[in-house]
């Protein structure tokens, strides 16, 4: 096992989970591509999603199929939209200890605040990545809830179409 996912899995054990991790030849970089190699829909797929909230870095695990509203994360903070801001790749791997591509949704380097998309509630088991942009693992929506301390809610950006 690749020893970032290895990083992964002692996190979740740290946690109380039991994980295994699955390791692909193809990237699993985006979602649709870890939703392939998985045999997944992309909703099932945990994006996460790293932002700066008024200085804060904070995470955004976010379904897949679904756009994050910005807006949204910004009021559930209690700030102003401008004051979210997309994290760069150094921001990213400096707060959460990962390379973009493949942030986990716990382990991370620094205690970050926590949001999660509420549509990930109706499935059974999602896939979040676990260090690299090839490795996974599944997790229930409870047991993601209780291993971030993340906040359940409506991330999702809906579609003017």
């Amino acid at each position: 096992m690749h020893p970032t996912a290895q990083k992964v899995a002692e996190a979740a054990q740290t946690l109380g989970l039991t994980i295994k991790i699955k390791e692909f030849e193809a990237s699993t970089r985006t979602a649709q591509d870890a939703a392939d190699a998985i045999g997944c829909t992309v909703g099932q797929i945990v994006k996460s999603l790293l932002f700066v909230v008024a200085g804060q870095p904070t995470m955004a695990l976010v379904s897949g199929s679904n756009q994050l509203d910005e807006k949204k994360l910004a009021a559930l903070c209690g700030v102003g939209r401008k004051q979210v801001k997309r994290a760069d790749a150094d921001t990213a791997r400096q707060a959460t200890g990962f390379a973009i591509g493949g942030v986990p949704p716990f382990g991370h380097a620094t205690p970050l605040p926590v949001y999660i998309d509420a549509d990930f509630l109706q499935f059974e088991v999602i896939w979040a990545a676990a260090g690299t942009p090839n490795a996974v693992f599944a997790i229930t929506p409870a047991e993601l809830v209780r291993a971030t301390g993340g906040a359940v809610a409506d991330l999702k950006a809906v579609s003017n179409l």
